[in-house]
């Protein structure tokens, strides 16, 4: 019965350390001559965010929609 416990135990382990979240979230700050400058974040959805706010729009969209607008942006 103490051998099914441990290896319950080392299941749940790795199951907890393989759910670990996933923080590659990268970050570039733009500027443009009508705003001050601001961060523009890809987040783990792939979707940009900016001021920690989900745009709801892909990043290398919503990137190329302020450079269009006249914004550079860069790292």
């Amino acid at each position: 019965m103490k051998k099914v416990y441990y290896i319950t135990g080392i299941i749940c382990i790795l199951f907890v350390s393989s759910c670990k979240k996933d923080d590659g979230r990268s970050c570039t700050t733009c500027s443009s001559p009508s705003t001050l400058d601001f961060e523009v974040c890809e987040e783990s959805n792939g979707n940009a965010s900016v001021n920690g706010q989900d745009t709801g729009t892909p990043y290398g969209t919503y990137i190329s929609g302020l450079e269009e607008t006249g914004a550079s942006c860069g790292n």
